[in-house]
């Protein structure tokens, strides 16, 4: 349930449309509503400005398909990680008005056009670290942020990178999507003067370890201010910087009414 939605019900009683013990029905679901094999957690929409997000892998697709149809009732712009195409065709039986990004392997369900704000430059090394890199890019759209999408920008020809120099001068917040060794959040980090968030991805031959060489890499990356989430958690370093990009369009905007 989001702010909007409690508004409309608290409306609905003060003018008589709806009686008391439906509204206490209504709350009642409130901060969780319990369906057996998953308590949604309705209140995270209020606390967080986000609804719950579902990830899809491990669940069947009854239970996908359970816990769409809860949270539609209350939620716009819910996203579905890590959604096969199976799994897309079950959901739209489910609830039609949703769109599916395959690269990203994203599903968003209502999908409502939000204001863009702010300026998170998105980077990735190489052409097969495009699927990660486009659930993070997804995921700050959808959360309503601005993204400036640089990719193919990897350090073995570092002159692609800095030839987007500006772009990166110019963000809130980066995010740096590597595999192979994981240079490039290092590189970006002792580039510019915002947050940069690495995210690892699996790409490489055997010794990066399905991605460890590169976590580790940009774990101990000499280059201030490198955040790190998982390997291939593209929807993590999308979240994070919405959070951040949020802020920094929030402070602006106080700044600018105390002018």
């Amino acid at each position: 349930m989001n702010k909007e939605h409690l508004r409309d019900l608290l409306k609905q009683v003060q003018s008589g449309q709806m009686n008391l013990d439906a509204a206490m029905g209504e709350l009642k679901r409130l901060p969780f509503e319990d369906i057996g094999y998953a308590k949604i957690d309705n209140h995270r929409c209020m606390r967080t400005g986000v609804p719950e997000v579902i990830y899809c892998e491990g669940k069947n697709i009854e239970q996908i398909q359970g816990i769409v149809r809860r949270m539609a009732q209350y939620h716009d712009n819910i996203l579905a990680t890590r959604a096969s195409p199976e799994v897309f065709e079950a959901i739209q039986k489910t609830e039609a008005d949703c769109q599916y990004h395959e690269l990203a392997r994203l599903v968003v369900i209502h999908p409502r056009p939000v204001e863009k704000k702010g300026n998170i430059a998105l980077v990735s090394a190489g052409t097969s670290d495009i699927p990660v890199a486009e659930e993070a890019a997804i995921t700050a759209e959808t959360l309503g942020n601005q993204v400036n999408r640089i990719y193919d920008a990897g350090v073995a020809g570092i002159h692609r990178l800095l030839h987007s120099c500006d772009e990166l001068f110019e963000a809130n917040v980066c995010v740096a999507v590597a595999g192979m060794e994981g240079a490039l959040a290092s590189v970006v980090g002792g580039l510019v003067s915002c947050p940069v968030i690495g995210v690892p991805t699996s790409i490489g031959y055997g010794a990066s370890f399905g991605g460890v060489a590169a976590l580790l890499s940009m774990l101990n990356s000499c280059a201030s201010g490198v955040s790190v989430v998982n390997i291939d958690n593209g929807f993590g370093g999308g979240y994070q910087a919405s959070i951040i990009n949020q802020m920094v369009v929030r402070g602006q905007g106080a700044e600018d009414r105390g002018r």
